[in-house]
């Protein structure tokens, strides 16, 4: 998807032996590929995360930056990143914005990123 010039993909990977079943506890990594497809710089300041488990109850994360960096991106530069998140169910979703800025005219912006599904693998008998 692209948002403001800016491209997010996303890539979700069930982490079993980072999950106890048993607790409730499924967690998940996740591969975020940013792409600049603008004709100026941005720089990435903030991310805000909703988080959402398929019994219904979410959460909210927000903070600076991405794994403590505030990359900057030139003009067709691509920035990727891993991160993670725990679940209490087999199955949720995320979706939020990134808050970068114009390094030319000095505006902030956001950008969507998508909604992406977190899914245990089913075991085939």
């Amino acid at each position: 998807m692209i948002s403001e010039g800016v491209q997010v993909s996303v890539e979700t990977f069930y982490q079993s032996d980072y999950s106890n079943p048993l607790q409730s506890e499924y967690m998940f990594a996740y591969r975020i590929t940013l792409e600049n497809h603008n004709t100026f710089p941005v720089k990435l300041h903030r991310r805000h995360w909703f988080i959402f488990d398929s019994n219904g109850t979410h959460r909210e994360v927000e903070g600076e930056g991405v794994v403590g960096i505030q990359p900057t991106l030139q003009p067709g530069e691509n920035y990727q990143y891993v991160s993670g998140c725990n679940l209490r169910t087999e199955m949720g979703k995320m979706y939020g914005t990134y808050q970068m800025e114009n390094l030319l005219s000095r505006s902030m912006f956001d950008v969507c990123i998508p909604s992406f599904e977190m899914i245990v693998p089913f075991k085939g008998n």
